[in-house]
């Protein structure tokens, strides 16, 4: 029986030697190289890219993808180093390709690698799309061609596609006041794909440029290569030590963002969002929908209320936000993750921009980050915010949520309970603002818990009523 393939919030994962083959990489790149050829985008050519992140043997599983699109007939171009993922959607969209795929598990552990499916628009595809690919696995024989021989026939290039990717960004900004700025800039690339993306991008101004863990380490040095505040330590200590105006923090394979202060106190994914917001807003005077999905902080939608911003909420994953962005009109998509979507650019999120658009509200603003926060808390009040992250079967998260979908308290840590959502996983909103989440995760077997409140005492208690409803399945 053939291993069961299937894709979750971003694209399909699974464990490197187990699930994650060369064989099963193969079967997906023919169900997607079947669907693609059956459902061509008028406009675009029988062309994909592919790009890869620089976990273990991502550059060989990229190869192998490639090499069964060639065979099927389609150009493919594949990136000669690794590269951010929103460099590759860049390139899918810009160069009229049908489509694109990334070989990353993003954030997820060192034993995991995914395979990202990125449709012609330049950003995720759509649930229908990737539902419709599982369905064409198996339904052809895997065909297959080396690249040597590809490369050979005009089938297969090997551009990096950083550079363009670079160039989009900068116009994406007022780079002008970034290069005359003279902002001390840390980044942390995690081992990721980001390494060394800040330096080139600010190379030739005035900012000084300090890169932190860009060694290339298949493990990510012990941690996972996420931007949350638990894998900041010795970032934050190096910045004690020296501090900066800012230091960026990108994931993986760098289409997410999270970032800590000048001296080593982390911002949340929340704060981040909510300072481009008012950057877009009040400094570059932008209207828009705001999009974002469930798990964002609800200053967001304080925010939106006070400045007469249209809001919209999706379920967890860019591959609903992209859906709005692409109908226009959009000011700003994010998640609570450190995907952020900026006007004018991808239907994806990137962190490389997402980063530049920090460095043009401070070089613009002349104010340290922690003052501009506390601009925004005197304005909309405190907003605290925590998760927990627990390895938890399917079986047991799906009972769960069921129950506390169709049976929910009365009462959240004795607040009354004003509203129920359910459309991804279990969000229970008290009368007062705060409000718990659990919502299981769609690429591994964890349970997520997210809190938020006025005050951090607030946040722990609905953290732990979290956690003991998870003892009781």
């Amino acid at each position: 029986m053939s291993y069961p393939i299937r894709f979750g919030t971003d694209g399909w994962r699974a464990v490197i030697a187990e699930g994650f083959t060369f064989a099963n990489v193969a079967r997906v790149a023919q169900a997607t190289a079947d669907y693609w050829r059956e459902h061509p985008v008028p406009g675009c050519e029988l062309r994909v890219v592919v790009g890869y992140d620089r976990r273990f043997f991502s550059d060989r599983f990229a190869e192998c993808a490639a090499e069964v699109f060639a065979a099927n007939g389609y150009e493919v171009w594949l990136t000669p180093v690794p590269t951010p993922t929103p460099a590759v959607s860049l390139a899918v969209r810009d160069q009229r390709c049908i489509g694109g795929v990334m070989i990353t598990a993003s954030h997820n552990p060192a034993i995991f690698n995914g395979f990202k499916l990125k449709s012609h628009y330049g950003g995720s595809s759509d649930p229908e799309t990737c539902e419709a690919v599982e369905r064409y696995l198996d339904r052809c024989p895997v065909r297959r061609i080396p690249a040597a021989e590809a490369a050979q026939q005009g089938r297969l290039r090997r551009p990096d596609l950083r550079p363009p990717h670079y160039r989009a960004v900068r116009r994406l900004v007022d780079f002008a006041s970034i290069r005359r700025s003279g902002l001390c800039l840390a980044h942390d690339a995690l081992f990721g794909a980001g390494a060394g993306a800040f330096e080139a991008l600010l190379a030739g101004t005035t900012c000084r440029v300090t890169s932190l863990h860009t060694a290339h380490d298949v493990l990510f040095g012990g941690l996972n290569p996420e931007p949350v505040p638990a894998n900041y330590g010795p970032t934050a200590a190096y910045l004690r030590r020296h501090p900066q105006d800012l230091c960026l923090v990108t994931d993986g394979d760098a289409d997410r963002l999270g970032a800590l202060d000048g001296r080593g106190q982390a911002l949340t994914t929340h704060e981040i969002v909510c300072l481009i917001l008012y950057h877009l807003h009040a400094n570059r005077g932008l209207q828009g929908r705001v999009v974002k999905a469930l798990t964002l902080t609800s200053l967001v939608d304080k925010m939106c209320a006070a400045w007469g911003l249209p809001l919209i909420e999706t379920g967890v994953g860019f591959k609903y936000i992209c859906p709005e962005i692409l109908k226009g009109d959009v000011l700003l998509g994010a998640e609570e993750s450190g995907g952020i979507g900026l006007p004018g650019h991808l239907p994806e999120r990137d962190g490389l921009a997402a980063g530049l658009m920090l460095l043009e509200l401070l070089a613009q603003e002349r104010k340290p980050v922690r003052r501009l926060l506390r601009q925004l808390e005197q304005q909309f009040g405190p907003h605290r915010y925590g998760r927990r992250d627990l390895h938890l079967p399917r079986d047991k998260a799906a009972a769960l949520l069921d129950r506390l979908g169709s049976a929910p308290p009365e009462r959240l840590c004795g607040w009354p309970l004003a509203e129920v959502k359910t459309f991804d996983g279990v969000k229970l909103i008290a009368n007062n603002g705060a409000w718990l989440m659990l919502r299981g995760s769609g690429t591994e077997p964890v349970l997520r818990i997210y809190a938020e409140a006025a005050t951090e005492s607030d946040v722990d208690r609905l953290l732990r009523l979290g956690l003991r409803w998870t003892r009781q399945v």
